[in-house]
């Protein structure tokens, strides 16, 4: 398994940086994560961080090198995050619960399926071309795809969703796939700062330019400079599957192809919520990233 992976979170206008994001994969699976913590509730931050942490540990355990059955899994694991929100909330005794959106996708077999809860997305590109975005949970794009030719009131908020992790409610959540995938494909998902910035075709078309090292900094950048000051945290990862033939000099390469089944590496940080970073950069990432394929390294070294 080859792929080129990218991501970035920038704080922007806001006081604190509520997205989470990071990847984990063994020798035939990988599961990309991202997550928004809502405003208005209180600690988004802890239930992004804590929806990454439950779904990874659990992804840990079950791909063993690959997940079975992904549809039960993500099932399994979006419920479970839920559940350990609002565990953490009756512990603290908060009046109100920590909520989150999520969007997550899993590789492995050559094809591509993913589960979103929220308006965090996913876009799915070809050769340039949109072939597939996720559905955001708002009442927004519920009232759009009912009635599409009916005008929206001026003052209608956007950001008005009806489900999420942490609520009291049980989440609502969509699967998508199996999709089988091409070599270039790209996978990004993100969080509202991006989407509501710049418009799909922006997105897409950046996205298909260039290599994710390269369009995945440069959208989140031109998000920043679009909303200005008031600027949403700007969160991206994105996935570039089988990287032609410059792959092995692609910043963010992962080929899993010498590592041992029983390996696992993971970018979801546990520090995260202690460690007051409001801006994950490049060079931060970089250096996960850095650390895990010496890891791979090291493990072929000792299986020759």
């Amino acid at each position: 398994m080859k792929f080129s992976v990218f991501q970035i979170s920038r704080k922007g206008g806001r006081e604190k940086n509520e997205d989470r994001m990071g990847y984990c994969y063994t020798k035939s699976s990988g599961l990309f994560l991202l997550a928004d913590g809502m405003g208005g509730h209180p600690e988004g931050e802890i239930a992004a961080q804590m929806s990454l942490q439950v779904i990874s540990a659990l992804y840990q355990q079950e791909a063993k090198p690959e997940i079975e059955d992904v549809k039960a899994f993500f099932s399994t694991a979006i419920l479970a995050a839920h559940r350990q929100i609002l565990r953490y909330a009756a512990e603290k005794n908060l009046t109100d619960t920590p909520r989150t959106t999520l969007v997550a996708a899993i590789v492995q077999g050559g094809v591509a399926t993913w589960a979103h809860c929220g308006d965090s997305r996913l876009y799915f590109v070809r050769s340039g071309e949109l072939l597939a975005r996720t559905r955001d949970h708002s009442y927004l794009e519920q009232q759009q795809s009912a009635k599409p030719t009916i005008p929206l009131p001026a003052n209608f908020n956007r950001n008005v969703l009806y489900t999420c992790l942490g609520s009291p409610a049980r989440p609502i959540f969509d699967v998508t796939g199996p999709v089988p995938l091409q070599q270039g494909d790209r996978i990004l998902l993100c969080s509202d700062g991006l989407w509501s910035s710049l418009d799909d075709a922006d997105i897409v078309y950046h996205l298909g330019q260039k290599p994710v090292a390269s369009s995945v900094p440069d959208l989140a950048e031109r998000a920043l400079i679009k909303a200005g000051s008031q600027s949403d945290n700007v969160t991206v990862i994105a996935m570039e599957w089988e990287t032609p033939d410059t792959f092995e000099s692609t910043r963010g390469s992962i080929s899993t192809d010498s590592i041992d089944d029983g390996v696992f590496a993971s970018t979801v940080q546990v520090g995260w919520l202690d460690s007051g970073v409001d801006d994950l950069d490049d060079d931060a990432i970089e250096r996960s990233i850095a650390e895990i394929n010496e890891a791979i390294r090291r493990t072929a070294s000792r299986k020759s």
